[in-house]
């Protein structure tokens, strides 16, 4: 008699009979980058100062090709996308003992709507990077690169910060690239929203607000037609907004503005 555990046993035994289950389709086409042998010497790589160990991983990267596809929306064009140069430099960096840090990430972010009326949000970060060679020193800590990326959900930071690690990348080792490569994804923005005259209030009224912000706002709405607009000053009267930070203006620099 067959009891449960002689049948989960028989189960558990593989069986050379059973067709192997079809592999998975590639999720992309995308041309696979050939593995690169390390040879790493024992001991680790050669203790040279950081702009030698540099040098030679721009000898190890001579190309990075656009062999990537973007196929959508009426445009096609072949671009070099932060996975395949970070899979080409990533390896090399390895083999000379060369370590990409970031040390700073300045970010701002802006949300407008697109042609289809679909809010989305613009991340422009700026990023300062250190470059550490095998000796432990470093390359000059002004290194700095920008990225922009726009997102409807919560993925904008990361995807700027994923473009100007490739920017530094591609430029500090001076890969070549032939056109400039366009941008990954095409979006045709809306009317930018105009900020509120009413939405200046705190910041004219703030006395960390320096001379030269309270001109630079009189600038802004005046470009956005708004300085006329009445709004509720520090006093608790209505006021219009331009005479406003005039008079602000003037009384923060002594009477002169």
């Amino acid at each position: 008699m067959t009891t449960l555990k002689d049948r989960a046993a028989a189960l558990a035994r593989p069986d050379d009979t059973t067709p192997a289950a079809p592999a998975a389709a590639p999720a992309t086409s995308v041309e696979v980058l050939p593995d690169i042998e390390l040879d790493v010497p024992e001991g680790g790589p050669e203790a040279v100062p950081v702009h030698v160990a540099w040098s030679r991983v721009m000898g190890d990267i001579r190309k990075i090709g656009k062999n990537e596809l973007y196929n959508a929306a009426g445009t096609r064009y072949n671009f070099r996308g932060v996975d395949r140069t970070v899979n080409a430099f990533a390896p090399v960096l390895r083999r000379h003992g060369v370590l990409v840090l970031p040390v700073h990430v300045d970010a701002s972010y802006r949300d407008f709507k697109n042609s289809n009326n679909k809010v989305q949000r613009e991340c422009t970060v700026v990023v300062t990077w250190m470059v550490i060679g095998p000796a432990g020193d470093t390359l000059p800590s002004t290194l700095q690169t920008a990225g922009e990326a726009l997102d409807s959900a919560d993925k904008g930071t990361a995807k700027a910060q994923s473009v100007a690690l490739r920017v530094l990348l591609l430029t500090a080792a001076m890969v070549p690239t032939g056109d400039p490569d366009p941008d990954s994804q095409y979006i045709e923005r809306g009317e930018a929203s105009v900020r509120p005259a009413a939405s200046y209030v705190e910041e004219i009224t703030d006395p960390r607000t320096s001379a030269n912000r309270l001109r630079q706002i009189h600038h802004e709405l005046k470009q956005t037609g708004q300085l006329a607009a009445l709004v509720t000053n520090e006093v608790g009267d209505d006021e219009q907004v331009g005479a406003m930070v005039v008079r602000i203006g003037k009384e923060r620099s002594g009477g002169d503005r």
